[in-house]
């Protein structure tokens, strides 16, 4: 039988470094930080259809010869194209004809020129303020589900022995999935210039929910085993209903991976990000119901959190009056 919880200081120091690595990726300084996309900062989105075959490698290259190669541009659906740039001017003038136009028309009329017809179908800006007010209600949105989630865990373990600790247990492996997740992205951010976007935020919410289900049906044989073996130590519970959940959750999350790795290979690029990030929270999720979650129960009680906080904060030494 193999033993998870006795392995439990190896996982959190394993943990430990991955995070840390990956805070140090996104504090925002030099090459580092989150690549936020303009949902965060701002700039306009424009959505346009084309009566002819278009490839997006094309669209992408006539973009950049207009002076936007910071362009991103994925297909939506019925073959239309979203494509999002810096803040566009409110008014430019047409060289040739001396004519004043807003630029998205400008663009609209270039790209006419090269490919045939073409439509906008919608346009619009973000501006800072809005940009502002997105990032801090996903802030807000991820907080109002993790204090959900504690009050909810807190209340079906009730009959437990201390169920608080439960429901801050499954918040901390919340924090640990949520926290590589932007670790993983300020890393590819950094290198490859992706991007933080809506869908990024959908995915990290969808993760806050996989993660917590997935510890819940660890935490949920605990409950049943400790009332089942009165004699045993929590140790040996623990490590236990591991062992019976194990192959449930491992078989739960493979088939659902499978699944995320064919959507990402073969879906559209819009929902590249939504399903990279159900690929890492996912499987870092898993790891955490059966590494970080229970193993953390156990330090708990058996108060070895206390004494390494003793260790990291040292302790004041009285000062003695002259």
């Amino acid at each position: 039988m193999f033993d998870f919880v006795g392995k439990r200081r190896w996982y959190f120091l394993i943990s430990g470094l991955i995070i840390i690595i990956g805070i140090i990726f996104l504090i925002p300084a030099g090459p580092f930080g989150l690549e936020w996309g303009i949902e965060f900062t701002s700039g306009s989105m424009m959505t346009f259809r084309f009566d002819q075959e278009v490839t997006q490698a094309e669209l992408q290259k006539e973009m950049a010869s207009l002076g936007h190669s910071e362009a991103i541009i994925q297909r939506a659906e019925a073959g239309d194209f979203l494509v999002r740039t810096s803040k566009l001017a409110e008014e430019v003038e047409d060289p040739e004809t001396g004519e004043v136009m807003t630029e998205d028309e400008a663009i609209r009329r270039a790209l006419e020129q090269r490919f045939g017809p073409v439509e906008i179908l919608s346009s619009y800006d973000i501006s800072p303020s809005m940009a502002r007010g997105i990032a801090s209600n996903a802030a807000i949105a991820v907080a109002i589900a993790g204090v959900g989630i504690l009050l909810y865990i807190a209340w079906a373990f009730r009959r437990v022995m201390r169920p608080f600790r439960f429901g801050v247990c499954a918040i901390v492996a919340l924090a640990h999935d949520v926290l590589i997740v932007l670790g993983v992205y300020a890393f590819l951010g950094s290198f490859f210039l992706m991007e933080v976007d809506a869908m990024f935020i959908t995915g990290v919410l969808t993760v806050v929910g996989y993660s917590v289900h997935d510890t819940i049906v660890v935490f949920d044989r605990i409950r049943e085993n400790r009332a089942r073996s009165v004699g045993s130590s929590l140790e040996t519970i623990v490590n236990n209903s591991i062992i019976e959940t194990l192959g449930r959750s491992l078989n739960t999350s493979l088939t659902i991976l499978f699944v995320l790795l064919a959507m990402f290979l073969f879906g559209g690029a819009t929902i590249h990000n939504f399903v990279l990030v159900l690929l890492i929270g996912i499987t870092v999720g898993t790891y955490s119901s059966i590494c970080i979650a229970s193993p953390l129960l156990v330090a708990w009680e058996r108060g070895e959190l206390g004494r390494l906080f003793r260790r990291i904060m040292p302790r004041r030494v009285p000062v003695r009056g002259g």
